[in-house]
Order: C-alpha cells, then structure tokens, then sequence
C-alpha cells in the first residue's frame, strides 16, 4: 500500500479541519471551566457531613463513573428529544453530556485534594472565627488548588481526547474533519493517520504545560519551605 500525503495542504485544513478543531477546542475548555465548577460543589457536597447533601453527591459521582461516556452520549441525544418532544442537535447535547460526565471526575480530583490538606488548616481558620464556608473558600480550596493543578490538566488531556466521541452522534468535531477529508479524497488511511498525529501534537504539548506547571510548583514549594 503506497501512502500518499500530496492533497494535505492549507486550504484543505481551513475547509475540513479547522471547523472541527476549533468545536473540540471548544468543547474541552467549556467542559473544564464548568466541570471543575460543578465539580467543585460536588466534592464539597460529598465531604458534607449533612446526609442529604452527601448521599445524592455520591450517588450522582459513582453513577456517572460507572457509565461509558460513549453511552452517556447516546442516551441523551437519542432519549431526552424524546422527552421534550423535539430534537436538541449533536453540539449542545455534548456540551451538556460532557459536562455532566466529566464534573464526577473533577469532583473525585478536588475531593482528594481537600483531603490531602492537614486538618489543622481548617482548625485554624475556625480558631480565626470563620465560618466553615468562608474556612473552605478562602483557606482550603486555594491551597488544595495548588497541589491539584497537574491532575487537573492530566485529566484536560483525557478530556480532550474523548472529545473523539462525539463523532457517534454526528457532531463535526476533529476526527469528524479527518473522516471528511478521507472520504472526499479518497484516502481514508492517510486522514486517520494525521488525525492520530495532530492528536498526538496537541496531547504532547499538553504534557509538557503539566511538567511545566510541576517544576514550577515543586520551586514555589521549596522557596516557602
């Protein structure tokens, strides 16, 4: 099987690709930025010691780890038009699946990291007069925030490969564009092969602002020490 990459060139990335990229994009940064929010509330609901803030915390965590994301995406797309009586389209209904799926994930990572603090942080801050809220958002989450940067952008990279996934219910994300460009120039294998090296590209340098953030963090760490 002879390769051949000679129709690869800008104008087939403006008309193919670069529609695609940007909605991945997208859709990895929208998710993150509500994710970690929701996350957020979750994980602080979780740690409750209210049950009726605890118990549904847990439940809706465990439930969506439990759920292939792949299945998540089906279901409301196909299930929820239902619901409603008229459809929703594939782009909001992975905004919102995304969304959903990856604020357990969130949750899990700023749950563990709250935990990870000395209790005698929050003791302080109650010794202070603070209440507990204020105690957690201005004691707590920052220092926990510190320490879980890099697990954070680990999972941004899984994130945004998962992104992939939303070529199940026809939404044009960057796997889509490749797919696109294949069938149109009737080189499917070549198109796979750049989609898995442009997804590689963008994983790798991604990587690389997490060792970035890592050694910054360890030199802060040993300057206060």
């Amino acid at each position: 099987m002879n390769l051949d990459f000679s129709f690869y060139n800008w104008a087939i990335v403006s008309d193919y690709l670069l529609k695609g990229f940007i909605f991945s994009l997208k859709l990895t940064g929208s998710t993150t930025v509500f994710g970690i929010l929701i996350g957020t509330l979750l994980a602080l609901a979780k740690l409750s010691k209210h049950a009726w803030l605890s118990r549904p915390a847990i439940l809706y965590i465990n439930l969506m780890r439990a759920i292939p994301l792949v299945m998540l995406i089906l279901w409301f797309y196909l299930l929820v038009p239902l619901m409603l009586g008229r459809p929703i389209g594939a782009e909001p209904s992975a905004y919102i699946t995304f969304t959903a799926f990856e604020a357990a994930f969130f949750a899990e990572i700023i749950r563990s990291g709250i935990q990870a603090l000395p209790p005698g942080q929050s003791m302080a801050g109650l010794a202070l007069g603070m209440s507990p809220l204020q105690t957690m958002r201005l004691i707590v989450l920052p220092q926990a925030l510190r320490h879980m940067i890099p697990v954070l952008l680990t999972q941004v990279i899984i994130l945004f490969q998962d992104t992939s996934l939303v070529y199940a219910i026809g939404a044009y994300d960057l796997l889509k564009g490749f797919e696109t460009l294949g069938k149109n120039f009737g080189r499917p294998v070549e198109a796979y092969l750049l989609a898995a090296a442009v997804y590689f590209l963008v994983c790798f340098l991604l990587a690389r602002c997490i060792l970035f953030v890592k050694l910054r963090l360890s030199v802060k760490g040993l300057a206060h020490d």
